[in-house]
């Protein structure tokens, strides 16, 4: 009986350090770490403001729900001066971008798609600032920005930018 006992003991110890190994590979013991830390350093439930049946808080603008920078021609201490790339650069990395963009399988994750948009949105506000055409796609809110797509396309291709091809 007691070979019995040790036998179990063996092997749920031995199931527990498995299930630690698949967590610690995928990244979960990770995850948990990090919000068991969020939690901590969050204020008593108390202090919080309360936001029962509220909609979520949007983040704030210039930030990403993947964690990536969505397009802006200003960051909060004034216009950022960057060294211009050339047009063609610009040109050819929105054709690279527009294809990937028309051929996104059905069973890519939403994050990469919106990373891929915002991509494409930076170079379009890129390639209108060296073509100095208006656009408002940095200030229309997400559910207008893809008509400003499309009014924003028109509008470099009308000052000679080859987007499609």
């Amino acid at each position: 009986m007691l070979q019995l006992g040790g036998t179990v003991a063996l092997l749920v110890v031995g199931v527990a350090v498995l299930l630690l190994l698949v967590r610690w590979a995928t990244g979960q013991l990770q995850a948990d770490r990090a919000a068991r830390r969020r939690a901590r350093s969050a204020p008593p439930a108390a202090t919080r403001p309360a936001t029962a049946g509220a909609p979520p808080r949007r983040r704030a603008t210039g930030s990403h729900p993947a964690g990536r920078r969505v397009p802006r021609d200003t960051a909060p201490g004034g216009p950022l001066e960057r060294p211009h790339r050339p047009l063609e650069r610009v040109a050819a990395d929105l054709r690279r971008l527009a294809r990937e963009l028309a051929m996104v399988p059905g069973g890519m994750p939403m994050e990469r798609r919106r990373g891929l948009l915002a991509a494409y949105d930076d170079l379009l506000v890129e390639a209108a600032a060296l073509l100095e055409v208006p656009q408002q796609l940095t200030e229309v809110p997400e559910e207008a920005r893809e008509l400003e797509r499309i009014r924003l396309l028109g509008a470099l291709e009308a000052a000679g930018l080859v987007v499609t091809g």
